[in-house]
């Protein structure tokens, strides 16, 4: 059953005329199924329309309020349920333009379409150190470009565009329909004559073919910040393709990947780096150059029994903070290799260091997985 019209609005039966619109245009947007989470938010919006048709007409609601539903008998009522909803709402509002309501609901003007320009993703690849110091690369961007020949307009050279006859120069225009006699709905479009555009161009640039832009791959400056991450992108406003008349120029993505550096392992704003030695190295101790990335290497002094995993920081030898004034820190981790491959001489010697030796010669300490834990905290 067919739910009384005034509820449906969410109004008093004395409701005005004000009323009765300002509420029907508040649902009408709330129940857009684009915007509405409800699953039923189409049928809801035919629901409304229908009241509203019959609320808005003051006949028809004389009638309804005397005789209720019976008293639309023998009218002829447009059934909105045989109704798109987009040209249901385009009928109601007018598609931004025009319409029943004098202008539509959000107050917008009809006028020129305008066309705004595509945006465009390219690939910039650094290497970790010109991450670290930011640098500038130019990159090729296939886009459309305005044409050089016409300006951008369309027209050859000597020739102008003009206004359409049709539209007048509004890149629109309107179609009066009647649904079932009892009311008739304002559509508006873009005008078919010059594709809403506004304007004809009778003498088309013989170099864009009137189109006033044309494909083609130019070079864009990109400066690459410092501290950019792998993965990052940066937007550059207006770099994109060319617009059409009265839109705005696309954007242009660059999408920034960092090469990987084999020597060190990047754990945000910090680098880590594995330092190899020996065992004797570890036992006897040793001075060792430990690479950087903002420099000259770092000279590092391991004492006498440097354990596995331990750990050596280096405060702001790290990277730069994106956009700030922070620098990470530079971790040297210690890695200590065992020899794989012995001799015979080389065994005997080590089973009679190992006949030396006792449990005094090893003091326990820290895990190694401690250490690594202990290392990406710091």
């Amino acid at each position: 059953m067919k739910r009384d019209y005034y509820d449906v609005l969410g109004v008093s039966k004395d409701a005005d005329d004000a009323e009765i619109k300002k509420a029907f245009r508040r649902l009408a947007r709330e129940f857009h199924p684009d915007v509405s989470q409800e699953p039923d938010a189409e049928a809801k919006f035919k629901e409304l329309a229908e009241a509203y048709e019959v609320l808005s007409d003051a006949d028809t609601r004389a009638a309804y309020d005397h005789y209720g539903f019976d008293g639309l008998k023998g009218r002829q009522m447009p059934n909105f349920e045989q109704f798109d909803f987009a040209d249901l709402f385009q009928a109601f509002f007018g598609g931004g333009g025009g319409g029943m309501f004098g202008g539509g609901p959000f107050g917008a003007a009809a006028g020129p379409a305008a066309q705004s320009g595509d945006n465009v993703l390219v690939e910039v690849r650094v290497s970790l150190a010109e991450a670290m110091t930011g640098i500038s690369r130019s990159v090729p961007v296939s886009a459309d470009v305005f044409c050089d020949r016409c300006g951008g307009n369309g027209a050859e050279p000597g020739t102008q565009r003009r206004a359409c006859s049709q539209c007048g120069g509004t890149g629109q225009v309107r179609q009066v329909s009647s649904m079932g006699g009892f009311a008739q709905f304002v559509r508006t479009g873009p005008c078919p004559t010059c594709k809403g555009q506004g304007a004809i161009v009778d003498k088309p640039c013989e170099k864009c073919h009137g189109g006033g832009r044309f494909s083609a791959t130019r070079e864009v400056g990109v400066d690459v910040p410092a501290g950019i991450a792998d993965g990052q992108r940066i937007r550059i406003n207006g770099k994109g393709g060319a617009p059409g008349p009265g839109g705005r120029a696309g954007d242009l993505y660059v999408h920034v990947t960092v090469t990987p550096d084999a020597r060190f392992l990047r754990d945000g704003d910090d680098l880590v780096h594995r330092l190899d030695i020996t065992m004797v190295q570890a036992a006897l101790g040793d001075t060792l150059q430990v690479p950087a990335l903002d420099g000259e290497p770092i000279e590092l002094k391991l004492s006498p029994g440097v354990q596995p995993g331990d750990v050596r920081v280096f405060r702001g030898r790290g990277m730069p903070a994106l956009h700030g004034r922070h620098r990470g820190a530079l971790k040297v981790m210690v890695n200590v290799a065992v020899p794989r491959h012995l001799n015979a001489e080389q065994r005997k010697l080590l089973e009679e260091f190992a006949a030396l030796t006792s449990e005094k010669n090893y003091e326990p300490g820290d895990g190694f997985f401690d250490k690594m834990r202990a290392a990406f905290r710091q």
